[in-house]
Order: C-alpha cells, then structure tokens, then sequence
C-alpha cells in the first residue's frame, strides 16, 4: 500500500499510485498529469493549484475531496486541472469543487 505525504510543487506525473492511502493530505500546485490512481483512497484530499489531466481516477474514493485554485498574482495561474480525467466508478460524495477547468460534475459543485 503505497501512502505519500501531502506536498508542494512535486510531481506524480504518470506514476503508478494504484491503492495508494492519500487521505486527509494537502497538494498544492502539484503535478498529477497521467497518473494512475485507480481504487486509491482520497477521502478529504485537497487539490489546490494541481495538474490532474488525464488521471485515472476510476474506483477512486474521493468522499469530501476538495478541488480548487490557489490564489496567484495570475488568475489564469493556480487553478486546478481535472481534463480528460477518468472518474468512472468514482465515490464523488460531499466533494467541493471551485473554480476547476475541465470539471464534468456539476452536481457536486
């Protein structure tokens, strides 16, 4: 079981973090462009500032993750990026969405 810390400007980008434990964990302005996150848990994760294009997030537990921008001195910098991510299967419960490009649950904002 792979669990990570929460983190700044780091990137995930492409890696394999299938099942990974992510919950409660803060990611600011962090890199998750083709991740794989399949059946990972993320319940309370934030996401703020984050590249997520292309992620697989199927199977996901997103319970009251939260997706949203980070405040820049460029409004057009900071926002987080969920385009062409998978979310097929995905628990969407309580989840806050704010401000997210490509965001394709309208119920959940």
């Amino acid at each position: 079981m792979i669990d990570l810390p929460g983190a700044t400007r780091k990137s995930f980008a492409g890696l394999d973090l299938r099942h990974a434990t992510l919950d409660r964990r803060f990611f600011k302005l962090c890199d998750f462009r083709g991740a794989d996150l399949r059946g990972a848990s993320l319940r309370g994760v934030s996401f703020g500032g984050c590249d997520l294009r292309e992620a697989d997030l199927r199977d996901t537990d997103l319970s009251y993750a939260t997706f949203g921008p980070v405040r820049t001195h460029d409004p057009s910098f900071g926002r987080t990026d969920v385009t062409g991510a998978l979310w097929q299967g995905a628990v969407l419960r309580g989840v806050t969405a704010e401000d997210v490009v490509g965001w394709p649950h309208e119920a959940a904002m």
